[in-house]
């Protein structure tokens, strides 16, 4: 089973505190609050998907990197996909 079945209940709610993010970002937005209040929430909505991140990579790791029955090729492809996962986050 994967591990972010394991912890989807709270994964699922770090989702939805993103999704309140947003949308309180929308509002403010259309809105037209100040500058500074919009920079502050495009702050916290990059803070929370970083640690939504941070959650899932470190499972990723421990589930499949940290199993002492892989194989070398098994922890390879692991290794590519976390690199390829982390390559496509930093852009």
């Amino acid at each position: 089973m994967a591990h972010t079945i394991h912890r989807r209940k709270p994964l699922l709610a770090r989702v939805r505190r993103i999704k309140g993010q947003a949308e309180a970002l929308e509002r403010a937005l259309d809105a037209q609050v100040e500058c500074a209040a919009v920079l502050q929430q495009i702050a916290a909505i990059r803070g929370a998907v970083n640690g939504l991140m941070a959650e899932v990579l470190e499972g990723h790791v421990r589930e499949h990197l940290g199993r002492a029955d892989a194989t070398a090729r098994q922890r390879a492809d692991d290794v590519e996909q976390v690199v390829r996962a982390l390559r496509s986050y930093m852009r």
